[in-house]
């Protein structure tokens, strides 16, 4: 039986984080294609703007920093090396930490990649007002906020 008064489709929030959900798909691929002049995908970009912003962080503090789990930075990170976009340094007070720096290739890789991201981000949200930029992202902080555990 089909009750038609329990289905979202009306709901505003329903409606409108369908909305949201589709212009982060969209974003996704529209990265995903801006990066492939760089050969780069969008978990490695991840990977080096976190390593430019924080050098020398532990593999631990960048996997809780994506919001992934230490295996997948375990498997991105031989990508890297091999580029020698990035390289793994032992900590100086505990040898069993491992930290990751980016090497200078790896930050010129970086910032050129960041013109086309910035770009991206630049197209995606002219059609908002600098006001409507801030509002949407005090929303999403807020949506965050509310889903963390």
């Amino acid at each position: 039986m089909n009750n038609k008064q329990d289905l979202p489709w009306d709901n505003p929030r329903f409606r409108n984080w369908v909305a949201v959900a589709k212009a982060c798909h969209s974003m996704e691929r529209a990265l995903g294609a801006a990066l492939q002049p760089h050969d780069l995908k969008p978990a490695q970009l991840d990977v080096l703007m976190n390593l430019y912003r924080h050098p020398g962080m532990s593999q631990h503090d960048l996997a809780r920093k994506l919001l992934v789990g230490r295996s997948n930075i375990t498997m991105l990170l031989p990508q890297l090396e091999r580029r020698e976009l990035v390289r793994r340094e032992a900590d100086g007070k505990d040898r069993r930490i491992m930290r990751l720096i980016l090497t200078d290739d790896g930050e010129a890789l970086l910032l050129r990649a960041l013109k086309s991201y910035s770009a991206l981000i630049e197209k995606a949200m002219s059609a908002s007002t600098p006001e409507q930029c801030d509002l949407i992202g005090l929303h999403m902080q807020r949506v965050a906020e509310a889903l963390r555990d």
